[in-house]
């Protein structure tokens, strides 16, 4: 029976790492179709968060049943509940690149963004995929340095969408109300996919020590 607990544990931590693949692929494809107006590549990432949807689903059922029928305790349990949340995060990472193509969808066939915040979006999308990635390889090898590149990028991150407030807050702004509603909403997703990298992050970290103070966000 504990060796089929241990395998059952198992597959829910592949299942999570599975999760942040599709994630990571559906925010490339994401960003791709936001900077070039792809209206056949957004619709890619609608259809395919469906799947993430499902493999979340599919996990927290997994999840309470190990939780109904196993009784697990100490650091089992911690895994358990762990995953549950964390499967939350990233269904709503998933969530998020969907929205940003939904975005993208809406305004074809003009960009989302003015050319003068394109390299601001740019450096955004870059951030959040590398935290995306860098989460997949975390959840796989439990690397906890891997941290602090992910609070590092999430902290310039927080730095660019206030960036983007202040631009479109500013007098020089003269941007329509619809774009400046896009902008403000497009940085909102880009900011929110960072924040819930980190809370996944966080919660690997907890896994691993059992300590739920993270590993200090300040880049070093």
């Amino acid at each position: 029976m504990r060796k089929v607990f241990q395998a059952e544990l198992h597959q829910i931590g592949e299942e999570l790492t599975q999760i942040s693949q599709l994630v990571t692929e559906a925010m490339k494809k994401a960003t791709l179709a936001f900077e070039t107006a792809d209206t056949e590549l957004a619709q890619d990432v609608i259809a395919a968060d469906a799947r993430i949807d499902f493999l979340q689903n599919d996990l927290d059922e997994r999840a309470i049943d190990i939780l109904a029928l196993q009784g697990p305790v100490a650091s089992d349990l911690r895994m358990i509940v762990g995953s549950l949340r964390m499967s939350a995060s990233l269904e709503r990472m998933g969530d998020l690149a969907r929205h940003i193509a939904q975005l993208t969808r809406l305004r074809y066939p003009a960009n989302v963004v003015p050319d003068s915040m394109v390299e601001t979006f740019k450096e955004m999308a870059r951030l959040d995929i590398a935290i995306s990635e860098l989460l997949t390889e975390l959840l796989e090898t439990r690397n906890l340095e891997l941290s602090k590149d992910i609070y590092a990028h999430n902290t310039r991150i927080n730095e660019l969408h206030v960036s983007v407030f202040k631009a479109v807050a500013s007098p020089e702004w003269n941007n329509s109300a619809v774009t400046t509603v896009d902008l403000t909403l497009a940085s909102r997703y880009f900011e929110r996919f960072a924040d819930h990298g980190v809370s996944v992050t966080r919660k690997v970290n907890y896994l691993v020590t059992g300590d739920w103070q993270p590993i200090s966000e300040s880049p070093l």
